[in-house]
């Protein structure tokens, strides 16, 4: 089946049909993101990263099934009101859903940054010489910057 012959059957669906589909889609979503999030929080970032490839697929699915809603709106409008306004209540929550995903992502990513950045003035600050140097001030020139950090993941 191409992807137009796709496009096409998901348009052709029943009002009800597709957007029953679309708020699924949208449910397993949020769950997904919020699953993500706590986990995130919690500090475990490795389990998080399990939930990367499902959370693409439905993103990805949704934004398909977005697309159609767009286009068969005024038809979804007439056969199933209220399921597009239950439509645009799922998308609110998911919207606010991300929002505080991605806040959690900057606030791992910061933290993050902030500990290699420690690790590797703590690194450079060891390799400092001690002594007085030719200015009368302890240590000298500055140290060369530490070079790498090397993380053991096996703890």
């Amino acid at each position: 089946m191409t992807a137009a012959e796709r496009l096409a059957a998901i348009d052709s669906l029943p009002a009800l049909e597709l957007c029953t589909l679309v708020m699924h889609t949208l449910d397993t979503l949020v769950g997904i993101l919020n699953q993500e999030t706590t986990l995130l929080r919690a500090g475990r970032l490795k389990d998080a990263g399990t939930l990367t490839a499902e959370k693409t697929r439905l993103a990805q699915d949704y934004m398909g099934f977005a697309r159609s809603v767009q286009r068969q709106l005024p038809r979804l409008r007439l056969e199933a009101p209220m399921a597009v306004e239950q439509l645009k209540s799922g998308h609110e929550r998911l919207a606010t859903q991300m929002a505080e995903n991605l806040r959690v992502i900057a606030t791992a990513r910061a933290v993050t940054e902030d500990l290699l950045t420690d690790v590797a003035t703590a690194l450079g600050a060891k390799s400092r010489p001690k002594t007085y140097g030719a200015t009368g001030q302890v240590g000298g020139n500055s140290p060369p910057p530490a070079s790498g950090v090397s993380i053991n993941r096996a703890l």
